[in-house]
């Protein structure tokens, strides 16, 4: 037995049967033997053109001999329509085309077997070597991955799917629920002949006594079989059916374009291993500055918290959650820091934002994961980001103790990737005040703000006289990311936000033992500032 399992990677499959007009709007389903056999051939000569003919023969004269069965996985039909430039009345002059394809799931398999074919081990190595080099079927759109399946594989496979949708030569009786389709097989008799694809012309030398005439016999197909000949030469000779085919009737089950709706996620329980981490990549024209850090992150909430409210409207109310917004019902602000982090960072050091990682400890429900998943576009309100929307892909999520990106890995060193702000006013008077001309004064403060804020952050990691916090000075101010502190936005857009009035610094801190990220402290850690990064 011979099987083979293909996959059509972007989820389609375009492929016009013969005979019909690609504006008809019909699609090739199973994909026809002529069709499979054609593609081989095409990938053994592109990308295996050391393999011998003899070698590769065999193979598909065994193929073209039998039938194959297919298993359809759930599947349907959709179309895209294109203006096509014709020229027929003019420059202007476009024409109506239609692209029609068939839906399936990336992840499901199409299973086609030859049950009578059999093939010795070099040749099935040589089969599974041209399956491996298949991209396409059908048209160049149609992506796929093939793979030749064991004896037993195959039969495990097949046993699963005659309960699912089986297609399969018609046979004296034809089962009940389903539909006669026409596909075009390769004919063995006449499919590797060169009958019609070499062109013999005669050509006379000599004179008299010496008259010789010799035929000469040319092609333009490598190899010279009727498998091989292209479209436009049959039309060109007006062939109404490929030289070297035949149609089999196929029963095909008549539901096998009706998908069955997806159940709506149900909301998630604190059973559930909800995710607690998404990454997303970013793109736009002109990238933001880290230094938008804050306008970034403010952003990808207020976003989130609208695809999240048009999600679950109910009667015209919107709902509230709290993991993305970080308030309860009545718009009280939560404490503790189990709510959602969104953390903008500069992965490739060019001093962009180009990704964002929104974590929270308390994880995603069902709703909060389709609010992520719809999310495309986030808005900062920065100076340099008016006129460029950043747009936004989902690169992955999961848990934290199972998908831990760089900005999550555990060390016992953390440096300042955007600076730390202060979570309390520095007095100029009365008995904690301090000079705020003394740059030993300012950072003595704010490293004392941060050692309180690893010990509510991290009780189990931060024994205090195992931690060392240092400043990160360029003589007498400090740096963070190439840049001042003070360069930073550091004020939400909101009332009464006094973020910009309060002291910020940049600092390394190394634990005695190393801890996970995300490490994020101090004010306006939510938004991406007092993140820290391993170095």
């Amino acid at each position: 037995m011979i099987a083979v399992r293909l996959r059509f990677l972007a989820g389609r499959y375009h492929a016009t049967p013969w005979g019909r007009h690609v504006n008809e709007g019909a699609v090739e389903w199973p994909p026809s033997p002529w069709r499979i056999l054609r593609a081989l051939v095409a990938t053994w000569k592109r990308t295996l053109p050391d393999l011998p003919q003899d070698q590769v023969e065999p193979i598909l004269r065994t193929l073209c001999e039998s039938v194959p069965q297919f298993v359809l996985p759930p599947a349907s039909t959709g179309h895209t329509r294109h203006y096509m430039p014709w020229f027929k009345k003019g420059p202007d002059d476009r024409t109506l085309v239609f692209d029609t394809f068939v839906a399936v799931s990336p992840d499901a398999a199409l299973l086609a077997r030859w049950p009578d074919a059999s093939l010795d081990e070099p040749q099935r190595k040589t089969l599974a070597d041209i399956l491996a080099n298949l991209n396409t079927l059908g048209r160049s759109e149609s992506w796929c991955e093939a793979r030749l399946l064991s004896d037993e594989e195959a039969g495990r496979r097949f046993e699963d799917g005659e309960a699912q949708r089986i297609s399969s030569p018609v046979n004296d009786q034809q089962p009940e629920n389903t539909e006669i389709v026409r596909l075009l097989c390769p004919d063995p008799e006449s499919a590797f002949a060169d009958d019609h694809v070499v062109t013999v012309t005669t050509k006379t030398v000599g004179r008299g006594k010496n008259k010789q005439t010799k035929e000469e016999r040319s092609t333009i197909y490598d190899p010279a079989w009727n498998l091989c000949m292209e479209t436009l030469q049959l039309h060109k000779e007006r062939w109404s059916d490929p030289p070297g085919s035949r149609w089999i009737s196929y029963t095909r089950p008549r539901d096998c374009f009706k998908k069955q709706p997806a159940p709506r996620p149900r909301p998630a329980t604190s059973q559930d291993r909800q995710p607690q981490v998404v990454r997303f990549a970013l793109d736009s024209t002109v990238l933001p500055l880290v230094t938008e850090t804050l306008p970034v992150a403010e952003a990808a909430r207020r976003a989130l918290m609208s695809r999240y409210g048009q999600l679950t409207e109910r009667n015209g109310v919107r709902g509230r959650s709290e993991i993305l917004s970080g308030k309860n019902a009545e718009g009280k602000a939560l404490q503790g820091h189990h709510h959602a982090y969104y953390l903008p960072t500069d992965e490739d050091r060019d001093g962009r934002i180009d990704h964002l990682t929104i974590v929270a400890r308390d994880g995603f429900d069902a709703d909060e994961m389709r609010a992520v998943d719809r999310l495309r576009e986030i808005k900062p309100w920065g100076r340099d980001n008016a006129s460029h929307p950043l747009r936004v892909l989902l690169l992955g999520y999961g848990r934290l103790d199972e998908y831990r990106p760089a900005l999550l890995e555990r060390s016992r060193v953390w440096t300042s990737a955007t600076p730390y702000v202060a979570t309390r006013y520095a007095k100029t008077r009365g008995r904690e005040r301090i000079d705020l001309r003394s740059h030993e004064a300012v950072v003595q403060f704010l490293r004392e703000d941060l050692q309180r804020q690893i010990v509510e952050a991290l009780p189990e990691d931060s024994a205090l006289d195992a931690i060392s916090i240092e400043p990160l000075l360029d003589g007498n101010a400090f740096r963070v990311s190439g840049y001042r502190p003070i360069q930073f936005r550091r004020f939400r857009q909101k009332q009464k936000d006094d973020g910009a009035r309060r002291l910020a610094g940049a600092f390394r801190i190394t634990f005695a033992k190393p801890v996970n990220g995300p490490l994020a402290l101090g004010f306006g850690c939510h938004f991406g500032l007092g993140l820290f990064a391993t170095m």
